[in-house]
């Protein structure tokens, strides 16, 4: 697989990775966590969604297989580089100008709380073309808007190839709004997060 100047250029100038999942996406995430090296040089924030009131054991699992400092997120908490970030249950995370993070618990969007669309929308408007976002499997919507914004933004967009992801509606959902600039099968993100 050979990926493209331009989508290697983008990616190297990125200071932020948004990376959003649901159903079917946590192999790849886990993956990706433990692929981290720690001069990664980015900020990695991650939505997830995840079951109301269901004590989860993933932050764990992760910060246990990271070599980058990796955190649950907590309101107000500043944004540091070459560090992982994950979003809570039962909060929308924000962007905030100051870079830093808000919480919010407004309703759940596409019945999911945390949104992926609120977050990256918010990140639109603070990391504009300093920033990479991925949309990964899940089984609706949440996440295709927010993409959207994010390339209008100026940011790199990526949707996982639907013949790769275990629930191809949420990048299906991405790759018909356009919002995706491209769309990779999980080895070539896997081989663009080493370049």
């Amino acid at each position: 697989m050979a990926l493209n100047t331009d989508l290697i250029q983008r990616w190297q100038q990125s200071e932020v990775l948004l990376l959003g999942g649901s159903a079917g996406s946590f192999k790849l995430l886990f993956r990706a966590i433990k692929s981290f090296s720690t001069d990664f040089n980015k900020t990695v924030i991650i939505i997830i969604h995840r079951k109301k009131n269901f004590f989860s054991e993933i932050e764990k699992l992760f910060a246990e297989n990271s070599r980058m400092y990796l955190r649950e997120i907590s309101d107000k908490e500043e944004i540091r580089a070459n560090a992982i970030y994950i979003a809570p249950a039962n909060y929308h995370t924000l962007i905030e100008d100051e870079k830093q993070f808000s919480l919010d618990v407004s309703e759940p969007v596409w019945y999911s709380k945390p949104s992926i669309d609120v977050t990256f929308k918010s990140a639109a408007d603070v990391f504009t073309n300093r920033c990479t976002a991925i949309l990964l499997s899940g089984a609706n919507q949440d996440g295709a808007e927010g993409l959207l914004r994010l390339q209008q933004s100026g940011a790199l967009t990526i949707a996982q190839h639907p013949g790769d992801a275990e629930m191809p509606d949420m990048p299906n959902s991405a790759i018909q709004l356009k919002a995706a600039d491209y769309v990779l099968h999980t080895e070539e993100i896997f081989e663009l997060f080493r370049s």
